[in-house]
Order: C-alpha cells, then structure tokens, then sequence
C-alpha cells in the first residue's frame, strides 16, 4: 500500500500546506506546479548531456591532454548514469520520492561546480561522476513522479509537457554551449547548471509532497553488483571498441574479456531478478504486454535516434566547415518543434489512439533519415533544415504517446521500477546505436575510399585533364611554381576524393538509420489501446460529475 507520510519540514511549512494551498497534494493544481518543477529538474539534467561535446576541443587544450584521455568526461557520465539508474527507484520506495529527487538534484548541482573549478583532468573527470550519479537519479524519478501524480486520462498531455523540458535542452545545448566557449570559456558551460539546481532544489523543498512506501522490498544485493558490472562494461565497451586509440578495434583482448565479464554479468543478473522474491528491477513487468513491446520499440528506436545524432555534427563541421556555434544553431528548430507537438500527441493519445501519432512519427523519422542519405559535400542548409524540421515533428509525436501506452497498465507502485527499465534500455539501446553507425561509417568510408581509388587511374586521360586544370589554376592565381603546382594539384584530388567518400559513408550510416527506425513501426501493431481509450472514457467521466 502506498501512502503520503509527514516529515517535520511539513510542520515548518503548514502555511503553504494547507488545504487551501495550491501546494496541497489535494489541491488541483498541485500537480501542475509539480509538474512545472520536474521539468526544470530535467531540463538541466538533459541540458548537460548536449552542451558538454562542444566543449570538448577547448578543455583538451587547456588541460593539454589528448583524446584518450578526455573522452573520459563523456563516458564517466555515462557510467555513473548506468549505475544510477536502475538503483533509484528502490531508493526512492526506501527514502522517499522528494527526499532523493532533492539528493539527485543537489550531487548533480554540486558535480556541474565541481567540473566548472576542475585544476585537471583528473578533477573533472572525477566531477562528471558526481554529474552523472545526479543525473540517472533525476530523470527516471521525475517520469516515475509525473506518472503516479498523474490520473490516465491526463497522463498523455503531462508527459508531453515533460518532454518539452527535454526538448528544450536538445535544442538550446549546443547552441549555448556554442555561444558560451566561443565568447567566453569552456567552465560556463558547467556553471550554467548551478543557478538552474539551486532554484529547482528551492522548488522542490517548496512544492513537492513526500511519497513513501512503506512495505519496501529487500535490497537486492546480488541484482546490484551484477548490473553495476555489467552496464559500466558494456558503456565501456561500445565507447571503446571503435575508438582511435584502440587500433585493434573490436577484437582487442582487453575489448574481449570485459565482454565475457559483461556477458556473465548479465547472466547473473537476469536468472536473478527473475528468480528473486524483491528483484532490483522487476524484469517481470517486461512480461506486460505494453510494456513489454514499447520496451522493444524504444530500443529499436534509440539505436536509430541516438546513433544518428553524432553524425549531422560531424558532417557539418569536417565537410562543410561549420564552426560549433554554427552547427549547434542548425539544432534549435528540432526540439521546439518537438516541445510544441509533445502535447498535442499526448492529446491525441488520450482522446483517440497512441498508434496514431506512433505511426505517423515513424514515417516522418525515417523519410527524415532517409533525405540525409542523399548528403554531398554541395548540400544547402535548406535541404538539411528541411530534415531536421521533420526529425522534430516526428520525435514529439512518437515519444510521447510511446511513453504513454508504455505505462497504461503498470499499476501505481511500480512506476518507479517501469522507470528505471525504460531509461536503462533508452540508455543502453542508444549506446549500442552510437557504436554499431560509428563501426558502419569505418566500414563504409574504407569501402568507398577503396572504390574510388580503383575507378581513378593516374595515368588516365580524364585524370590527367583534372589534374592539368588544377596545375594551371594555381600557377595562374595562386603563385605556384610549376613543381608545386603539379603536387597541390594532386593533393587536392585525393583530398576530394577522401572527403567524397566520408560523405558517402555517413549517408550510408543514415540510410541504415531509417530503415532501422520502420523495423521498429512493426511492433506498434501488436499494441493494445482499447482497454486504453475504454480507461480514459471512464476517467472522463467521473472527473466531469
């Protein structure tokens, strides 16, 4: 049984505790408030994860450090988040919802200045875990939150709300995180969190009412070391397997053994949550039939999203020289369209069907991908905006509704574990994503290179005429002497070259996207939404008496 138990902070504040206080659990608009806070929360939390990567050029200058070792702020986040995660929603049924919604707000607050005074690598690669532990505790809470305060029939449109504070982040993270490096520098990007923490910590003391439940299940010690092993390793794994300091890529032996760890790992793991009485994550509520498929839409969709959204970047600033501020601008649309059709989904799911906006937002995702495989290093950026747009409206349809038939038949008291499955598989589906498109882009950019190389000949007649062209060019109008000219000119053709097949390798990786993104419109017909809309009418009507 769930219930609301009284701290002493409640006695401090009867004066906005009573019942005639819009901060009254049982006031009507106590949820909203609620809502407005848990927004906040995970906009700052989503904000960090997208303003750091620009970053990352300036903080390897200034620490004079290479990329192996600063990669290390990306993956330490990554790697306390994993942690986090799946262990927030037991803490939360021990300790109480506001209690460590507040703690995860507050170390994550505490690691954003930490990381923004770091002397050294060392420091803030040390303070991104402080970041990443705030953070895997904020983000599934505040689904958790919004969801159990949340009747069904109004589920849909607060969930889109709530996405509207991570769309948000999407959007306006590289762009600030463009501006602050480029005018200022790189610890701003940090401290930015500061002021947002503190007033979401000051919100949360204010507004948000205790939830406790008290017939807490046992720890589950052997779910918790297993998971810790194996979701740490697998991060490491898929962010190293294709790195450039591991030159002998997937099949180092360092690469294979902690893959044979990972693999015991999550053996152990598995036989154990599905046999204990208290598991850590109650993998059994993958047996619901919702849950269980939206689960496996969302991975197949995260391997897509998350896998393509390191590409655009990288075209944009190594084939068409876009500077990070310039690339990070070319994002904004997405998450404001986002933020504004999230609600409107969430509406359409409520009212009508959430395999509506779910197959609709499949095909826009996909023909988005799709327009990016046609990419050359000639492409204008009304053509890309014209993807991105598409990319917007498609991710605040589908995500939504997804959200919101993901959890129409998870009763109250395990939304907290319904939770921490879905931002765990999110996270592990996008990892797993990243990893396959970066191996893919190799692959291809070497298969193409070598394509290239075959169909030009250097003593062909076209490649001669190129080659003369060039020569004549550059003498002419740059002051080349004619032995330099006769070099730059063939420099150049092989740097075309280089340069037309990366383009074409990550058009390949952008086709494989889309048509990764409709294998995952398959499951959404096997959805069940009647009960759905039959649970909904009923709300409806005894809210309207």
């Amino acid at each position: 049984m769930m219930e609301r138990r009284r701290t002493p902070s409640h006695r401090i504040r009867y004066f906005v505790r009573n019942s005639n206080s819009a901060f009254h659990p049982k006031h009507l608009s106590y949820k909203w408030f609620l809502l407005a806070n848990i927004m906040l929360g995970t906009f700052m939390a989503v904000l960090d994860a997208t303003i750091v990567n620009v970053g990352l050029p300036k903080i390897m200058a200034s620490f004079g450090v290479g990329l192996d070792k600063i990669e290390w702020v990306v993956t330490a986040y990554m790697l306390a988040m994993a942690v986090a995660l799946p262990t927030s929603g037991w803490l939360a049924d021990k300790f109480g919802y506001k209690r460590l919604y507040f703690i995860g707000l507050f170390l994550f607050t505490l690691g954003s200045m930490l990381c923004g005074r770091s002397s050294d690598e060392n420091m803030l690669i040390f303070s991104r875990v402080i970041q990443g532990l705030g953070a895997g505790t904020i983000q599934p809470l505040g689904m958790a939150i919004i969801t159990r305060e949340f009747p069904p029939h109004q589920r849909g449109i607060a969930l889109g709300f709530w996405g509207i504070s991570a769309a948000a982040s999407v959007s306006f993270g590289p762009l600030i995180g463009g501006f602050l490096i480029d005018r200022f520098s790189w610890p701003l990007i940090f401290d930015v969190n500061i002021p947002i923490g503190i007033l979401a910590m000051i919100f949360t003391i204010i507004i948000q009412s205790e939830y406790i439940n008290r017939k807490t299940r046992k720890f589950d010690v052997i779910g918790f070391i297993s998971v810790t092993i194996f979701l740490p390793l697998t991060l490491y794994i898929l962010s190293q397997g294709n790195a450039a300091t591991n030159s002998a890529g997937w099949h180092a032996p360092y690469i294979l053994a902690y893959g044979a760890i990972a693999l015991i790992a999550l053996a152990v793991f598995i036989t154990a949550e599905m046999t204990v009485k208290e598991p850590l994550l109650d993998l059994r509520l993958l047996k619901n039939h919702n849950f269980g498929i939206a689960n496996i839409i969302l991975v197949i969709f995260s391997l897509g999203m998350f896998g393509s959204t390191f590409l655009l970047p990288i075209y944009l600033q190594n084939s068409l020289g876009y500077t990070a501020l310039q690339a990070g601008s070319v994002f904004l649309p997405v998450g404001i369209i986002q933020g504004i059709v999230a609600p409107i989904s969430g509406r359409i799911s409520d009212k009508v069907s959430p395999k509506l906006p779910l197959f609709i937002g499949v095909v826009l995702f996909a023909f988005s991908f799709y327009l990016n495989s046609n990419l050359s290093w000639l492409t204008e950026l009304h053509f890309i905006m014209l993807s991105l747009y598409l990319r917007g409206f498609a991710m605040g349809l589908m995500f939504t509704a997804l959200t919101t038939v993901s959890l129409s038949e998870i009763p109250r008291e395990k939304m907290a574990q319904a939770s921490a499955i879905t931002n765990s598989i999110r996270q592990l589906g996008g990892s797993l994503g990243v990893a396959l498109l970066a191996t893919l882009l190799t692959t291809r950019v070497n298969f193409h290179s070598q394509v290239f190389g075959n169909a030009v000949k250097s003593g062909s007649e076209i490649y001669q005429q190129s080659s003369t062209k060039i020569k004549y060019y550059l003498q002419n109008n740059a002051g080349s002497s004619p032995t330099n000219a006769a070099r730059q000119s063939q420099v150049l053709l092989l740097s075309n070259l280089s340069k037309q097949s990366y383009i074409q390798g990550i058009d390949d990786d952008f086709l494989l996207a889309g048509i990764i993104t409709l294998i995952g419109g398959i499951p959404i017909i096997f959805l069940h939404t009647k009960k759905l809309k039959n649970k909904n009418l009923v709300a409806n009507e005894e809210s309207n008496k």
